[in-house]
């Protein structure tokens, strides 16, 4: 039996009302939801570790999400795994019409050509903004991104980096001056939203960059453990500024190292 015929029948038993599994039939498109979410950041994990085993173990476990998902609707009489696969080559086709059709190649980039056909079938969709169709499950971070982008494709974005550094500066400011919770978490949100303008005005991706900065940190910060415990002394009762001399430490110890 072919691969993906396998683990369709294998979903197909889970789900059987008689003689399947008690806790696969009791989920839904909700609380599976959060699951796929989970393995797809599992996917991005494998990547950045390099871990190519991981990853296609990572990969069976996203596969199985769309399997679940598909299995659920076919069900209900929806649509089925075939379904979903036929309507994504569609789209695959139709989003590269210089390759798969006749259509001229224009030279406009990939992500030019790849907004535009995405806008038009958002269009025929019955989209009635620019705003239409950014995920609200997406991560806040990544969500902040898209909507500034989907927002500057239509003129509303500062020309260069310095407004959005002085958007920050004056949303910190006013996080400062909140009197009340709602007001601080307001204004929070705000600094947070500015902070992702000013990144992306260098061309960068807010994301991939907090990413690296935890990874930094996770870094530093075992590694001062470990400096600390080395030196005899339990990390937790340094004084702040005992701590400060140990991030120094690594943090010198790093710039030693090739990158």
């Amino acid at each position: 039996m072919p691969p993906l015929d396998r683990l369709l029948a294998i979903m197909a038993h889970l789900r059987d009302p008689q003689r399947g599994c008690e806790w696969d039939l009791a989920q839904t498109f909700a609380t599976i939801a959060p699951y796929t979410i989970e393995e797809a950041y599992e996917v991005a994990d494998a990547i950045e570790r390099n871990d190519m085993a991981g990853l296609k173990d990572e990969l069976g476990d996203l596969l199985l999400q769309v399997v679940f998902h598909a299995r659920m609707a076919e069900e209900r009489g929806l649509f089925a795994f075939g379904d979903v696969a036929d309507a994504i080559s569609a789209k695959m086709e139709a989003r590269h019409p210089h390759i798969f059709g006749d259509a001229p190649d224009e030279g406009q980039s990939r992500e030019e050509r790849w907004e535009r056909l995405k806008a038009e079938e958002r269009r025929a969709k019955g989209a009635s903004s620019a705003l239409d169709g950014v995920a609200l499950a997406l991560p806040a971070l990544m969500r902040a991104e898209k909507l500034q982008k989907r927002a500057a494709r239509q003129g509303f974005d500062w020309p260069d980096p310095k407004g959005p550094a002085a958007k920050v500066i004056e949303e910190l400011d006013e996080l400062a001056q909140a009197g009340t919770d709602a007001e601080r978490r307001e204004e929070a949100g705000d600094l947070l939203f500015a902070a992702v303008n000013a990144v992306r005005a260098y061309g960068l991706a807010p994301e991939e960059a907090l990413r690296a900065a935890n990874a930094k940190f996770e870094r530093r910060f075992r590694a001062m453990e470990a400096l600390a415990s080395a030196r005899g002394t339990d990390f937790a009762a340094l004084s702040l500024d005992e701590q400060d001399a140990l991030w120094r430490d690594v943090k010198a110890s790093e710039a030693g190292k090739p990158a």
